[in-house]
């Protein structure tokens, strides 16, 4: 007769229990959040995304043996669900985008210097979209290096690659950027 609660297996629920899933997704919550705008590009569906990251992590069938491996696999669940939402959404996320590209600042602050505004508004128009013309890939790499701050090191273990691919893949992603925003006449060509 076994105990209500208790396992035959040595591995079973006592196994997951001891990862502190609200901890580990807390800690890793910023940067996956930069990798899931990233890869669906609307900012109101990445608390949807994180949401379902939290459940695919907290339902896993097998548990997580290393540690040291969690921030990898949270990379791959993160871009796995990334990929299924923009599936799901299909024909309605072009609407959304359409929407968020069009939408502009409050009226005060053209007011307050309105060629400023106009300027920086067109400048992040086409950055926007030399973003989106370089490989999500590329995209993600360079949004967590510069808008996380974080070293190649941070990169390297929380996507689980190693450290020189993650310079190789920096170095590639700078140049098709570079490459797009010559092409749109944001930056000019050196000669």
């Amino acid at each position: 007769m076994t105990q209500p609660g208790s396992t035959d297996r040595p591995d079973g629920p006592a196994t997951v229990a001891t990862i502190d899933w609200q901890a580990v997704l807390a800690k890793h919550d910023r940067w996956l959040r930069t990798i899931v705008y990233t890869r669906v590009g609307e900012p109101q569906a990445v608390d949807e995304v994180m949401q379902e990251v939290s459940l695919a992590a907290v339902r896993q069938k097998s548990p997580i043996a290393d540690l040291s491996k969690v921030a990898p696999w949270l990379y791959r669940l993160a871009v796995t669900q990334s990929l299924l939402y923009r599936r799901k959404r299909g024909r309605q996320r072009k609407l959304t985008d359409s929407y968020a590209e069009n939408r502009r600042p409050t009226e005060a602050s053209r007011e307050e210097d309105p060629l400023g505004w106009l300027l920086a508004d067109e400048r992040r128009q086409l950055i926007r979209t030399a973003m989106s013309r370089i490989p999500k890939r590329d995209a993600e790499i360079l949004l967590l290096k510069h808008t996380e701050d974080w070293s190649y090191q941070e990169i390297a273990e929380h996507l689980g690659v190693s450290l020189s691919a993650v310079q190789a893949r920096l170095h590639r992603a700078r140049q098709r950027l570079r490459r797009e925003l010559t092409a749109l006449e944001v930056i000019e060509t050196e000669t």
